[in-house]
């Protein structure tokens, strides 16, 4: 197993910077993940690493060699592509045997590499069938297997279930994820699903603007965002404009009674309050009494509803004319409210987040 260090690493393309001071460092045998939207510099961080750009600052090592001036195929770097990038005139076997006969190893190695990693793929069963013989999903095993036969120090994957449909790219990463795992191999994976890096990660690195706006654990990244952008790509996310009168903070024209030390942090700053859908609660006529100090209550008109199965998703207008977004389990009496139905949500005040109002959005709590 490899770690991977990366150190203020730049790389632009004319006026356009596409990394900005880039500082990694990606623990061996772990499953790191890049994420962020569509030109935030993840891909471009993946191939300079893979070697295929070079950066115009900074330095990368992997299991403590520095590969600056290394050429792509010296750099003991396995690599997965979106487009699988398997050969159609090979077959499986031929396929995941290509970079080993460039490496010129003896032909009984070849076979048996080629055929150890095509078990581990669920493959095994396939090595002589032709690319077109297989679906999607196989041929993406195929481009795996390659990838992996020449037992690289890292593995990097860039968006490599994109091209799939919903439901095997479900089945697939689960995959991905245990192959990963039964070998060991540090792997960097790029992509642009929040659910996808969550749910595979050991670690994810969000990403703007050639930027890392964060780099934690999924269960941070998630609960705890450094900023805004985080909190809102990350995850679906309320955020309501936070009024100060007389020292004292307020939601939706609602006081709220906070430590001593968040007061302070909000003290002279415009501010937004950030609470996830999933943490809001839809309170009907009677339920009131259940309230607690711990809780607030905002009055809202709904406007919305979307049964989802498991969960019914509805958005509401706060009188101040604000949108909330919610999730509340579909109960039968939740189903039968009326559009504009004067209701009330209930949101616990240790699940609001705050964060400053402004382009950085820092977290404020």
């Amino acid at each position: 197993m490899a770690d991977v260090l990366i150190s203020k690493v730049k790389k632009g393309y004319g006026s356009v910077i596409a990394l900005q001071e880039i500082s990694l460092k990606i623990p061996a045998g772990s499953f790191f993940t890049l994420l962020g939207p569509s030109g935030c510099g993840k891909t471009t961080l993946l191939r300079t690493i893979a070697g295929f750009h070079r950066q115009d600052e900074g330095s990368i090592t992997v299991d403590s060699e520095v590969l600056d001036y290394t050429p792509v195929h010296l750099r003991d770097i396995g690599m997965v592509f979106q487009d699988y990038a398997i050969f159609p005139h090979l077959s499986v076997a031929r396929n995941v045997a290509f970079g080993l006969k460039q490496r010129k190893l003896a032909r009984s190695e070849i076979e048996k590499r080629v055929s150890e990693i095509l078990e581990v793929v669920q493959l095994g069963d396939f090595a002589s069938r032709m690319p077109h013989e297989l679906s999607g999903g196989q041929q993406q095993r195929v481009g795996l297997a390659r990838a992996l036969v020449t037992r690289p120090k890292v593995l990097l994957m860039d968006e490599p279930l994109s091209n799939l449909d919903a439901q095997l790219r479900i089945d697939l990463r689960r995959e991905l994820r245990a192959i990963q795992q039964q070998l060991g191999i540090t792997t960097i994976y790029v992509t642009h699903d929040q659910e996808e890096a969550l749910e595979m990660s050991d670690f994810v690195c969000v990403m703007y603007k050639g930027v890392i706006q964060q780099s934690d654990t999924p269960w941070a990244i998630y609960h705890e965002p450094a900023n805004q952008f985080v909190a809102s790509f990350v995850g679906s996310n309320n955020f309501l404009p936070v009024s100060m009168e007389h020292g004292i903070p307020s939601i939706c024209g609602l006081n709220l009674q906070l430590s001593d030390s968040l007061l302070s942090s909000l003290q002279d700053k415009a501010a937004l309050a950030s609470i996830r859908p999933e943490h809001i609660a839809l309170c009907l006529e009677g339920e009131h009494a259940q309230m607690q100090d711990s809780h607030i209550r905002i009055p809202v008109s709904l406007q919305y509803r979307s049964f989802a199965g498991r969960e019914l998703r509805l958005t509401a207008l706060t009188p101040d004319g604000a949108t909330i977004q919610f999730i509340a389990e579909p109960k039968p009496e939740y189903l039968e409210l009326e559009d504009n139905a004067q209701v009330h949500l209930r949101v616990r005040k240790s699940k609001i987040s705050f964060f400053q109002a402004d382009e950085e959005g820092v977290r404020l709590s």
